[in-house]
C-alpha cells in the first residue's frame, strides 16, 4: 500500500505569522548513495516553522529534522539499501503551508565531491572507478576527471544534469584517451532525455579522462550534476519493453558496449510508480532504468526475416508487438486478422520507451496497399485509430522516419480495442505553480479538480483518499459537459497539524462504466525559452496539510436571486477577523461558471469586514445552479495565507424580460422617441426600473418603469445642436427587477439612434403658411404609433401642402 513516508522529530515551532507560504529553493547535496545516512539541507525561504518532509516514494526516512533559520532546515536522511535508484520527489511541510516540489537523486555508488581546480586536461581530478561525482559547471567551465582501467574493462559514465531539476542544464560528456582523442562522446541521449551516457571497453591499460561541460560552454552555479562512473552495464534498450503483472519473461538487453545479453525477470504483480528495469551484472547496476510498461497486453516478438508483407510476423489482437529496426533501410511487417467495424488503437512506442527510433506507422491490406499511416502524433512516436473496413487480414509496418537503423532502435506497438480512459488533474491557481492544499485549523480551502475523459462520456464522482485526520471534503458531481469542479476541504478547529499525500480519484456515476482515473500532476522544474517546459516531475498524489489557525475567515452571502444572462450582480463577501488583524484581504472567484465573468482585483479594505465582488453573465452563460467559492488571501507575517468561503449556490437564469429596439432618428436639436418592444419571459412583481444607457454626448432622457403587463417602453429623447451626427449603435437598457429585497440586474440591448444634420433651407423658398386656428376637438383615443418611415412620409406631405 502506498503511504506517506515522513517523520517529525525535532523542530522549532514559531508563531504562525512568521513563515506562511514556504519556498524551497534547493536540496543540498542533491543526491546520495543508497544504504547511507546523510545530512541534507533544505534551503529556501519562510522555513522557520518546518515540521516534516513529505516524501512521495518509499525507501527514504527522515531520521532527524532541525530548523537552522528561516532559510535552512537541516535533516538526516536514512536511505534504505534497497531504495529505488533515481529521482525522488520531496516537499517541506511547515506549520503554515507546503513548499514547492524539489527532487533528490539516489545512486548505487559512493559519492565524491568535485574538487577544483580540475578545468584543464593536464590537471584532472583523480577518482576511482565505481563512484558518483557531485559537481557544478560554472560559465565556460570544463571539468576533467581521470580513472585507471585495465584493457577490455568497461568504462560507463552517465550524467544527471537536467534530471536533477535545478536548472535548464544541457550537459556534454566525453571519454578521452591519454592523447586527448575522444573515444566516446554524448550531448543528448534518448534514454536519459537531454542528459548524456557514454561507454567504452578500454583499449589498453592506462588512464582515461572524462570531460564534463555545458553543451554550448555555458553554465552557472545552478548547473549541478551527478556523474556516475563505473564498470556497470549501460544498455540503451530492453526487448520486450513491457509485460503483464506477475508474468515471467525473457528480456534482451540491447546497446551495451560489452554486447547483448539476456535475463529472465518476473514482472511485479503490483508495481510502485515510477517503474523501470535496471540492468545489473557482477560489475554493478545501471544508475537509471530502462523503460518497461506493465499492462494487460501480451507480447509478440518480431520473427526475422519480416521485411516484406509475405514475411510478416503473425499475431492476434490485442497484442504488443516488439522489435528492432536493426539496420538502415529495415522495415518490419506484422499480420493480423480483423472483423469489419472493429475500432483499433494502434500506438508505436519508441521515444515512449526512450529508444532513438523515430517511427513511422502504416496499416496495409494484405496485398500491401496502404490504408492509413502516421509519422508523429504529439511527439516523435506514432498513433492512429484504425476502423476495419472489411473482414480479412491486415498488415502493420514500422520503419524509421529517415530510414536509419541500429541494434538498439527498439519499439513496442500496442494494438488494442478502443478503451475508455480517465486522468485527473489540479488546474493551477497561478501560472507555472503547481497546486498544494493547505487548510488552516477551523477554516476552509477550495481548489479545482479537472478530468480528461477519453472515449467515454457522462457524469463523474470524485473521491479523495488519505486526507489528514480532521479534514472533511465537500464536492459536487462533474456533469458530462464539465471538465472541472470545485472541491472544498474543511479542517476541524484544533485539528492536529499534519500532512499527507492524497489520492484523487474519479469514477463515472454510471456503475456500468468500469473506468477509474487518478491524479497526474506535473511540476515544472526547468523551463527553456518562452517558458517551454523542458523537465518536470509527475506526481500521482496531492500534497495536503492542516496548518496553523489563520487570523481571518471569509463567507459568501448567498444571493437569493439569480444572475441572469446579459445581467450583473454584486456578490457580497464578509470577513471575520481575529482581534488585532486588520490587513486587507484580496478576494477572487475560485472559478467562473461558463459565460460568467468576475472582477479580479477586489479587496476587503484594511480594517473592514466586507466587500462586493462584481459578477456578469453573457448571453450564452449556461443556465444552471452552480456551486461557487471565493478565495481570500492576506499577508500574515511575511507571507500570504489563503482561505476559502463555503461552497455557495449561484443560479444562472434566463432574463425575466427581453427587449427589441425599434430604430429611432431625429435631427440635431430635435426630440424623438426610442421605442422598445418588451417580451416577458418570467413574471415579476411590482415595477422594474429601466435606464437607457449608451446615449451619445448632449443627448438626454429619463428613466422608465416597467410592469409585467407592459409590452412596450418609450424613452423620450432630447438632442441639442451639439449632439454628434451619425448612427449611434450603442443604446442598451439596464433593467432592475426586485425580488426578495435583492436586485436582479439585466443588461438588454442593443439599439440604434440616428442623429441627422438639419438640411439648409432652399433659396427663395416661401415661408410656410401659418395654420388657421381651429376649435379644440373632443379627445380621441390614442393614435397608432408611426414608424420612423411613416413619420417621414407624413412630414413630407405636410411640407408639400404648406408650400402650395
Amino acid at each position: 500500500m502506498r503511504q506517506l513516508l515522513a517523520i517529525t522529530l525535532t523542530f522549532v515551532l514559531v508563531a504562525s505569522s512568521s513563515a506562511a507560504n514556504p519556498q524551497l529553493g534547493g536540496i543540498a547535496p542533491y543526491g546520495a548513495q543508497r544504504g547511507a545516512e546523510v545530512e541534507v539541507n533544505f534551503n529556501g525561504a519562510r522555513l522557520s516553522d518546518a515540521q516534516e518532509i513529505l516524501l512521495y516514494y518509499p525507501g527514504i526516512k527522515v531520521a532527524s529534522l532541525e530548523v537552522v533559520n528561516d532559510n535552512t532546515v537541516k535533516t538526516k536522511l536514512a536511505i534504505a539499501p534497497d531504495c529505488r535508484l533515481g529521482i525522488h520527489a520531496m516537499r517541506v511541510r511547515t506549520a503554515t503551508g507546503i513548499s514547492n516540489l524539489r527532487t533528490f537523486s539516489v545512486g548505487a555508488l559512493p559519492d565524491v565531491k568535485e574538487a577544483e581546480p580540475n578545468s584543464e586536461f593536464a590537471t584532472p581530478q583523480k577518482i576511482n572507478l565505481d563512484c558518483t561525482v557531485n559537481g557544478v559547471v560554472e560559465n565556460e567551465d570544463v571539468d576533467y576527471f581521470v580513472v585507471e582501467a585495465k584493457k577490455g574493462e568497461r568504462i560507463s559514465a552517465e550524467i544527471e544534469g537536467i534530471r536533477l531539476g535545478n536548472f535548464f542544464f544541457d550537459p556534454y560528456l566525453a571519454i578521452l584517451d591519454k592523447n586527448r582523442f575522444e573515444l566516446a562522446s554524448s550531448d543528448d541521449s534518448a534514454l536519459v532525455w537531454q542528459d548524456s551516457i557514454v561507454s567504452i571497453l578500454a583499449p589498453e591499460d592506462g588512464a582515461y579522462t572524462l570531460q564534463v561541460r555545458e553543451s554550448s560552454y555555458g553554465g552557472n552555479g545552478a548547473c549541478t550534476y551527478r556523474l556516475h562512473v563505473g564498470r556497470f552495464p549501460r544498455p540503451t534498450a530492453a526487448l520486450p519493453a513491457g509485460g503483464k503483472p506477475g508474468e515471467t519473461i525473457n528480456v534482451r538487453w540491447l546497446g551495451d558496449v560489452a554486447g547483448e545479453r539476456s535475463e529472465t525477470i518476473v514482472v511485479p504483480p503490483a508495481p510502485t510508480k515510477p517503474f523501470g528495469l535496471f540492468a545489473q551484472d557482477d560489475k554493478g547496476i545501471s544508475p537509471s532504468p530502462n523503460a518497461f510498461i506493465i499492462d494487460q497486453c501480451g507480447n509478440t516478438i518480431e520473427a526475422e526475416p519480416n521485411e516484406a508483407p509475405a514475411q510478416a510476423t503473425a499475431f492476434e489482437a490485442p497484442m504488443a508487438l516488439n522489435g528492432v529496426i536493426g539496420q538502415n533501410g529495415d522495415i518490419d511487417f506484422f499480420k493480423f486478422a480483423a472483423k469489419k467495424g472493429q475500432q483499433l488503437d494502434i500506438r508505436v512506442l519508441a521515444r515512449g520507451i526512450r529508444s532513438q527510433l523515430d517511427p513511422v506507422l502504416y496499416v496495409h491490406r494484405e496485398d500491401g496497399n496502404t490504408l492509413a499511416g502516421n509519422d508523429d502524433s504529439g511527439g516523435p512516436d506514432s498513433y492512429l485509430r484504425f476502423g476495419v473496413p472489411d473482414d480479412g487480414n491486415y498488415l502493420i509496418s514500422v520503419r524509421d522516419h529517415l530510414g536509419k537503423g541500429r541494434a538498439d532502435y527498439a519499439y513496442r506497438v500496442e494494438v488494442q480495442p478502443v478503451k475508455p480512459g480517465l486522468t485527473m488533474g489540479l488546474p493551477e491557481r497561478q501560472q507555472y505553480v503547481d497546486v498544494t492544499v493547505s487548510v488552516p485549523q477551523g477554516n476552509r480551502t477550495a481548489f479545482l479538480v479537472s478530468a480528461a475523459r477519453r472515449d467515454f462520456g457522462g457524469e463523474l464522482q470524485l473521491d479523495l483518499k488519505d486526507l489528514p485526520p480532521g479534514v472533511a471534503c465537500e464536492t459536487v458531481p462533474m456533469a458530462a459537459n464539465q471538465t472541472y469542479v470545485p472541491v472544498l476541504l474543511t479542517a476541524a478547529p484544533g485539528a492536529t497539524l499534519a500532512g499527507s499525500l492524497v489520492d484523487v480519484l474519479g469514477r463515472p456515476t454510471d456503475a456500468n462504466l468500469k473506468v477509474e482515473g487518478h491524479l497526474e500532476q506535473t511540476t515544472g522544474l526547468a523551463r527553456g525559452q518562452n517558458n517551454i517546459l523542458v523537465w518536470g516531475h509527475t506526481a500521482d498524489r496531492m500534497a495536503t496539510a492542516i496548518t496553523a489557525e489563520a487570523p481571518f475567515k471569509i463567507e459568501v452571502v448567498e444571493p437569493k436571486v439569480p444572475l441572469v444572462r446579459d445581467g450583473s450582480m454584486g456578490l457580497k463577501v464578509v470577513a471575520t477577523r481575529k482581534e488585532g488583524f486588520t490587513a486587507p484581504i484580496a478576494i477572487r472567484m475560485l472559478y467562473n461558471p461558463p459565460g460568467v465573468g468576475s472582477a479580479g482585483d477586489v479587496r476587503i479594505a484594511e480594517g473592514q469586514n466586507e466587500a462586493i465582488l462584481p459578477l456578469t453573465a453573457n448571453g450564452g452563460a449556461e443556465v444552471k445552479a452552480w456551486k461557487i467559492a471565493v478565495l481570500g488571501e492576506a499577508t500574515v507575517g511575511n507571507g500570504p495565507v489563503l482561505v476559502s468561503s463555503q461552497l455557495a449556490k449561484l443560479e444562472v437564469a434566463e432574463p425575466f424580460v427581453s427587449f427589441a429596439f425599434n430604430g429611432a432618428a431625429c435631427e440635431q436639436g430635435q426630440e424623438t422617441d426610442v421605442v422598445i418592444k418588451v417580451t416577458h419571459n418570467k413574471p415579476f412583481e411590482g415595477e422594474a426600473a429601466v435606464e437607457l444607457l449608451g446615449l451619445p454626448f448632449e443627448v438626454a432622457t429619463q428613466p422608465a418603469k416597467l410592469t409585467k403587463d407592459m409590452s412596450e417602453l418609450v424613452f423620450h429623447v432630447k438632442t441639442t445642436a451639439k449632439s454628434p451626427a451619425g448612427r449611434h449603435k450603442t443604446l442598451l437598457c439596464r433593467a432592475t427587477v426586485m425580488a426578495g429585497g435583492e436586485p436582479i440586474v439585466h443588461g438588454l440591448g442593443t439599439g440604434e439612434l440616428r442623429i441627422d444634420v438639419p438640411l439648409p433651407p432652399k433659396a427663395n423658398e416661401p415661408a410656410p403658411m401659418p395654420m388657421p386656428a381651429v376649435a379644440a376637438a373632443p379627445e380621441k383615443p390614442p393614435e397608432k404609433r408611426l414608424t420612423r418611415l411613416e413619420q417621414l412620409r407624413l412630414d413630407r406631405e405636410k411640407t408639400l401642402k404648406a408650400g402650395k
